[in-house]
Formats: C-alpha cells, structure tokens, sequence
C-alpha cells in the first residue's frame, strides 16, 4: 500500500521533527519544520508514487538476505543470482560454516571477487553462530550496539552493515550508496558529502521507520538505474520537475 506524502508529514510532526534551530515562536517552528522536512519528503513520494513498491529486498530469510548483502559488493544483482542459485540447498548459515573455503569460493565464483568474498562469507556467518542463527536474538539487541557489532566483522562495511540491519533484520537504519549520493547532490539537498553524514540527515527528517527506509532506498536505486545515471536521463523522471540539476531536452 503506497504511504501518502500527508501521512509520511504527520508521521513526522507528532513523532521525530528535526530542528536544528529550536525557537520558542510555535509559528516559526512550523515553518522551519516544514522547510527542513518537505524536500526530502517530495523525492520519497515523488518516487513511490511513480514506482511503487518494489519488494526489497528478494531473500527467502534473513540469513539470504545477509549472504546476498556481502556477494552484490562491486557486482550486478545478476550475478549475485546465478552464485545463489549455485549455493542452492548449502545456503544455510550451518552448512556454509561446515563447507571448506574452497568450495565456498568456486560456488560463489560468478559473483567476482569470490576468494575474498568467501572470507566475508565464513566470517559474517561466525558472528551469526554467536546469536545461534536466531535472527529474533539478534532484533533484540539496541541497534547502537549492533551495528558497531556487525561493522567489526571482516569484509562488512558501513553500506553492508545497513543493508543487513534493514532488509535482513527489519531495522530502521538507512541504507547510502553512490546512487543515493548523486540523488541528493542533483536535486539538491544539504546532506553533506559523507556516509555519515547523509544517513544522519535521513534519519533525521523521516520517522524511524524500517518499511519507510526500506523504500526510499530501493526507489532511489531504480530510479539511479533507469533516470540518475551518471549521465542522467531527464526526460521521464520523477523527480525532474524539482530537481535543479536537470538537463533540459
């Protein structure tokens, strides 16, 4: 069901409102709310209306989702399939424990970087050994703590770790890549120009809500593969009638 522009606002409004300059004036407050929150709240709905909601993240379970997470690192999504699809019945985090490396390599091959990967692989599923494979454990930790928890492991970085917390174990942490860099450059937003520093803008201005950043982070990625490429195509997308960096036909 497409989540309305109004109802992301009063989500906003009676839970978590960014103010970086608090005033005791209630009517200036509101203005500054509203210059503060909408520009970001235009892309979202701005993109779900045009595309809806795509599904994300395609994963039978959580430990798919986590496997899927580290394998798409420098590779197309189809790729990440066809190494998938070769793990086959062995995607288990038990039976990719149990398999030697090697093996582990050679299935994983056609996703690339696959001897690294399978490293990443053998060590993301250890930290998952300590929670018994128990993707509710693992809900109940403070995500403050998890995350810096899941950063620590080898091969997982900060793109990775977010797409895990948030797809895998339903999360609200918000997922940055270069397409969500160059969304927000063009139009443009003041998000700054690190990961930090974006995923703190986000979060700041939108509900902490998992279903919300899941969203916003696959129609950002579609939206980068069919119209903010690094050579954009203008014409036809959604965002082109707000978008300042917009290339006229």
């Amino acid at each position: 069901m497409a989540i309305a522009y109004g109802m992301l606002s009063c989500h906003i409004q009676d839970d978590k409102v960014y103010d970086p300059q608090p005033h005791k004036d209630e009517k200036y407050r509101h203005r500054n709310r509203r210059s503060t929150i909408e520009p970001l709240l235009q892309i979202y709905d701005a993109l779900f209306s045009h595309y809806g909601d795509l599904h994300w993240w395609p994963g039978e379970n959580p430990y798919e989702i986590m496997v899927g997470a580290i394998l798409t690192q420098n590779t197309a999504w189809t790729n990440v399939e066809k190494a998938i699809a070769r793990l086959a019945e062995d995607l288990t985090p038990q039976r990719i424990a149990a398999m030697p490396v090697e093996t582990l390599e050679e299935r994983i091959r056609p996703a690339g970087f696959f001897r690294q990967k399978a490293r990443y692989l053998k060590a993301m599923t250890a930290w998952y050994a300590r929670y018994n494979y128990d993707a509710e454990a693992v809900r109940r930790v403070p995500l403050d703590a998890l995350r810096p928890e899941i950063l620590s492991v080898k091969g997982i970085g900060n793109e990775t770790a977010d797409s895990i917390l948030l797809y895998a174990f339903d999360l609200p942490s918000f997922v940055v890549n270069a397409y969500t860099m160059r969304h927000f450059a063009r139009y443009p937003l003041k998000t700054g120009r690190t990961y930090a520093a974006v995923q703190a803008y986000c979060e700041a201005r939108l509900p902490e809500s998992a279903e919300i950043y899941n969203h916003f982070h696959a129609l950002i990625v579609i939206n980068g593969k069919e119209h903010c490429k690094k050579r954009p195509i203008c014409a036809g997308c959604p965002l082109e009638g707000g978008c300042e960096k917009r290339i006229e036909e």
